[in-house]
């Protein structure tokens, strides 16, 4: 019995002392995971939803108002209408002549935003049998100017938010149709409603900060070369220019007006 409680006496302080060691390395170790796993949920949002390549354009050609079709101005006029072909068969349908996507490689996700841009892109989206992640903006009847200008801006800002969070595009090449006003506006820019301002396309100083008016012909290619930002790293201008049997089309240079006819049907 006194062995017995001689060996219980000598071995209590030993095993105290144990028992701290334990727990100051449990709490260090449980610091430590802690510690990963706040660092994996700031991280994994810029990992996994950055895009590699944003490709924007806007819009073709528009019709204009007149008697015989009093909503023309919501449609593409036949200018447009050949643009639209035109861009599916040699920059961005399946199988174009000069595509912008790799070999092997097709878009993610083709944006739009009015009647217009849905009709540029459709010919495309189809080529591809693909969707197009629509952020609507339709014309109603009796809809003021700065009610028009109030969905514009709130669409924009909701495919700005997909496009740099949702994890479908990371790493991927996206196509953004949209309203010129709504790419690049020196009036709308510090409201933060545009794509300039929203895709940070305002860090890279060779980016105009308005797309011209007067332009349906080129594209915007944006690289985002780190994985890790949503800060663009890459920007390319490029003029539209197309082979027969498109190529009538205009296809001026930035900041230059387009030299259609009278007769085009075009607004101008």
């Amino acid at each position: 019995m006194r062995m017995t409680g001689l060996s219980c006496s000598e071995t209590g302080p030993a095993n105290t002392k144990h028992d701290g060691r334990d727990h100051t390395i449990a709490r260090r170790l449980t610091v430590a995971l802690l510690g990963a796993v706040f660092l994996t949920l700031i991280i994994a949002p810029a990992v996994y939803a950055v895009p590699k390549r944003i490709i924007i354009l806007r819009h073709g050609e528009k019709q204009v108002n007149s008697t015989s079709c009093p909503f023309g101005s919501y449609a593409l006029c036949p200018v447009g209408q050949q643009r639209s072909l035109a861009l599916q068969d040699n920059y961005l349908g399946k199988g174009a002549a000069n595509s912008l996507f790799p070999r092997g490689v097709k878009p993610a996700a083709i944006f739009a935003v009015t009647l217009h841009c849905l009709e540029l892109a459709n010919p495309t989206a189809q080529s591809w049998d693909m969707p197009i992640q629509l952020y609507s903006q339709v014309p109603i009847d009796g809809q003021t100017s700065d009610e028009e200008m109030v969905q514009l801006n709130e669409r924009t800002q909701e495919a700005a938010k997909s496009i740099l969070n949702d994890s479908r595009w990371n790493g991927k090449i996206l196509v953004v149709v949209w309203e010129h006003h709504h790419i690049a506006d020196q009036s709308l820019n510090s409201q933060n409603v545009t794509l300039y301002t929203l895709l940070h396309l305002d860090r890279l100083p060779e980016v105009p900060d308005e797309w011209n008016g007067d332009n349906y012909d080129y594209f915007w290619i944006v690289d985002y070369g780190n994985p890790y930002s949503a800060r663009p790293t890459k920007f390319t201008a490029m003029k539209q220019v197309f082979p027969t049997p498109y190529d009538t089309l205009p296809s001026n240079d930035w900041g230059t007006p387009e030299d259609l006819p009278d007769d085009s049907g075009c607004q101008q």
